[in-house]
């Protein structure tokens, strides 16, 4: 009878004054502990909250999320620490690759240091998104580590939910990130020569690409044991994925071997977007290829990593 009665609450997380009332309310419904016979209320009511996820509706679906993003921006408010790489790379960054590179890269390009902020700052745009998308991975790693997931799993929700939630909270770093980007290009000299829609449009596909690239950080999280063997793999990814685009600089400089790399690097694509949707220039060619990796990166590892969650261990 138990297992009843939790298969047929999927609403609860969203029923309680908060995201902490609401899972723990949810936890709770799944009554006694689990039995160690596989005949136990408790493993009755596991797989019922499996067998009920193709049925939750759209709307309890969203409700679950909400309360999952609530939990999720408490737990930053109660850990304020934990957005220290938000609010300091961007500004590290644009410091370091301005004052470091600038000169001589924006000799290359035809101007001076400040033409090169016009240049770089789209780029590092990009370069957010995957540095804060690195973050998702490790921390889906460490809460399963803490039992945090496993406590999700036992409740009567959609499993893309726990993660949609987390991703849709990494969106807002990654725009914090974004604007404090922006605010030190502006305090630098940079100059938006479009308009301040297409400026929008810039953000808004470095967010979208973003978004695709946390699937893949989270299906890394979930095959790796530890949060450290996380971050060495995406840091071996990130590093060649990075400094082989036109990010930092034009591909016209490199080898020919690297040109090429960079040509099929989906962070150039990005990054050259950016930078015409901000300077000016043809944006459909590079617009369309980065919606296009995003949405075919999106498409084969969401699936992948709702299925990794599902029957990790």
């Amino acid at each position: 009878m138990s297992s009843t009665n939790t298969a047929t609450t999927p609403s609860t997380p969203g029923a309680g004054a908060g995201p902490e009332a609401g899972a723990g309310t949810a936890a709770a419904g799944s009554s006694a502990p689990p039995a160690t016979g596989a005949g136990g209320p408790g493993s009755r009511a596991i797989a019922a909250s499996g067998a009920d996820e193709g049925r939750i509706g759209l709307r309890a679906n969203l409700r679950h999320i909400g309360a999952l993003v609530r939990r999720n921006a408490l737990q930053i408010k109660q850990d304020p620490e934990s957005m220290f790489d938000v609010l300091l790379t961007p500004i590290i960054f644009t410091l370091l690759f301005v004052y470091v590179f600038g000169g001589s890269v924006g000799a290359s390009l035809g101007g001076s240091r400040e033409d090169y902020v016009n240049y770089v700052v789209p780029g590092l745009m990009a370069m957010m998104g995957m540095n804060i998308s690195m973050a998702v991975g490790t921390g889906v790693n460490e809460d399963f580590r803490k039992g945090v997931m496993d406590r999700f799993r036992t409740m009567p929700i959609a499993r893309s939910s726990v993660l949609i939630a987390k991703i849709v909270v990494e969106i807002g770093r990654m725009l914090v990130a974004i604007a404090i980007l922006l605010g030190m290009g502006f305090l630098l000299g940079m100059e938006i020569k479009t308009s301040v829609l297409d400026l929008g449009a810039a953000v808004g596909l470095s967010l979208a690409f973003g978004a695709s690239l946390m699937w893949i950080f989270i299906l890394l999280g979930l095959a790796m044991k530890t949060a450290q063997a996380v971050q060495g793999v995406a840091m071996l990814v990130l590093m060649p994925m990075q400094f082989g685009s036109s990010i930092f600089a034009p591909p016209s400089t490199m080898p020919g071997w690297l040109q090429a790399f960079t040509d099929y690097n989906p962070l150039s694509n990005l990054a050259d977007a950016a930078r015409n949707l901000i300077n000016g220039g043809p944006v459909a060619h590079s617009v369309w290829m980065t919606l296009g990796w995003a949405a075919a990166i999106t498409v084969v590892t969401a699936p992948l990593a709702v299925a990794k969650f599902r029957k990790k261990s």
